[in-house]
């Protein structure tokens, strides 16, 4: 006797089989902020990343898993779009946030100014351990550079934080600042004990001085 139609053909009193349940695209999640005044080109850092596109006036929060040292790490990337002129708002998103990439334009006195509250609301807010990055944005419009690339890194060093100049419009060194991130997260989640820290500062300043610094490896 046939079975009906459209059954699945397993012996009597067998089960059919079903998929093996389907595993996770990624091993670690972190969550990034993206951080600093407004117009400073955060949603544009962040869709450059995200499409290779510049485009400006959408907010997005996205996701991305890129690969290091054999890892998927999945960034879950939040764009404050705005927010940070109601920095109650913002206040509850550093909670949970493994890094912060905080940014001002070098093109915007004030943007820069406005780095050391950024920091201090960080350092009250945010987890005691986040991974905090400075970045110099709008690095491609130098003709109107207000803010010297020394400043930026004087300022990174008192704090004892990474720093690079960047451009959302060009890619400049915007895949770098998330890599290193998440190789940063990454180290974190697997370290060993007696094992050799990663140092970020040391892998970023490394990499900038590289002829192509921007791919995923």
């Amino acid at each position: 006797m046939t079975g009906t139609p459209g059954a699945s053909s397993t012996r009597d009193g067998e089960a059919p089989e079903r998929p093996p349940p389907c595993s996770p695209s990624y091993d670690l999640t972190g969550k990034v902020m993206l951080l600093g005044d407004s117009g400073v080109g955060k949603t544009c850092f962040l869709i450059q990343f995200k499409d290779g596109a510049f485009l400006s006036g959408t907010f997005i929060a996205t996701n991305k898993v890129v690969t290091v040292d054999g890892m998927r790490v999945k960034l879950q990337i939040w764009d404050t779009a705005g927010q940070e002129r109601f920095r109650s708002v913002t206040h509850a998103y550093y909670r949970d946030a493994q890094a912060l990439l905080l940014l001002y334009d070098i093109t915007n006195k004030s943007s820069f100014d406005n780095i050391r509250a950024w920091l201090t609301e960080i350092h009250e807010y945010a987890q005691q351990d986040v991974v905090i990055m400075l970045l110099g944005n709008k690095a491609d419009v130098s003709s109107e550079r207000v803010i010297r690339s020394e400043d930026g890194e004087t300022l990174a060093r008192e704090y004892g934080v990474p720093f690079m100049e960047t451009s959302a419009k060009t890619g400049m060194n915007v895949e770098l600042a998330f890599l290193a991130i998440a190789k940063e997260l990454k180290y974190r989640a697997g370290r060993q004990a007696g094992e050799a820290s990663f140092q970020i500062r040391d892998y970023v300043e490394s990499q900038k001085k590289r002829p192509s610094c921007c791919s995923f490896l």
